[in-house]
């Protein structure tokens, strides 16, 4: 099972990352832009995700994955529940939320040094 001090411990190696809480949220942003959040009690993560693809991912595994709430459909946004994901997989989906809002120039010297 993730937790959120696995996310942190992760967000806080990629550059241009800042931790934040907003409304008793924690949340991890690039500059303005919040690429993942967690709900209050924490179980579940917000992560930005492409909206074209985010039905197929929550269709294939609706255990683990969740579409945002209506006033966040507008967003590349999806959710999952922190207890069904697996290390891995969490590094891999915040990463790539990551990537979606740094510059590509920012990404590919962080994955150049991987």
């Amino acid at each position: 099972m993730v937790t959120v001090e696995d996310v942190r411990r992760l967000c806080s190696t990629l550059p241009r990352s800042s931790e934040h809480l907003i409304r008793d949220r924690v949340k991890f942003r690039v500059g303005r832009i919040v690429y993942v959040a967690f709900s209050r009690d924490e179980t579940i993560m917000g992560f930005g995700f492409p909206k074209e693809e985010r039905e197929a991912l929550v269709a294939a595994e609706p255990e683990k994955f969740l579409m945002p709430g209506q006033s966040d459909l507008r967003y590349n946004w999806v959710l999952a529940r922190l207890a069904a994901l697996e290390e891995p997989e969490m590094r891999e989906l915040v990463v790539e939320a990551w990537r979606m809002c740094v510059p590509k120039k920012v990404y590919a010297d962080y994955a150049s040094r991987l």
